[in-house]
């Protein structure tokens, strides 16, 4: 039977690992919000002219690396409704993050279960694109995805216990 100390700390642990977990969903969140305003703004002439600056230096050491090219030909054949889509896509689901971060944040009961049901419906969503493209990122960011979701749960269910 686990001590009352070691249990103490187990939830320090916890706690110390929703929080980073939250601030980091935050800040991606935001990075998303202004990547997506960014991305809407910014006329394709401009991405393009980024991309190229950005990856110059590495085509100049290696012509065929495939990141680098990879970015130049996706610029290359953005499509404005393509442009128009992942800007929203990315203001949308920034915004979300960064109004349900500052709920987690702030304790808010409400936002416990709310961020959850997005959590899930992001990780649905994940396993459906990872069926179509078997990427292993997919996976990666589905178990990370897995892992935030429950230290939410986690720390709604101290919360709701009166442990916080």
């Amino acid at each position: 039977m686990p001590s009352r100390d070691s249990v103490g700390m187990e939830r320090k642990i916890e706690h110390r690992l929703f929080l980073l977990s939250v601030w980091t969903k935050g800040i991606a969140g935001l990075v998303e919000t202004i990547g997506g305003l960014l991305l809407f703004f910014v006329p394709k002439s401009g991405l393009n002219a980024l991309v190229i600056f950005l990856t110059a230096p590495e085509l100049a050491e290696d012509p065929t690396d495939r990141i680098a090219t990879l970015l130049q030909r996706m610029v290359h054949e953005l499509s404005a409704d393509t442009k128009l889509f992942a800007s929203g896509y990315l203001i949308v689901h920034g915004i979300i993050k960064v109004f349900l971060v500052a709920g987690l944040l702030g304790r808010r009961l409400w936002s416990y279960p709310v961020s959850l049901l997005f959590l899930a419906s992001f990780i649905a969503y994940q396993a459906y694109r990872f069926y179509f493209t078997r990427s292993l990122w997919m996976i990666a960011l589905t178990i990370v995805d897995l892992i935030v979701a429950f230290l939410i749960w986690r720390e709604y269910q101290a919360r709701k216990q009166g442990l916080e």
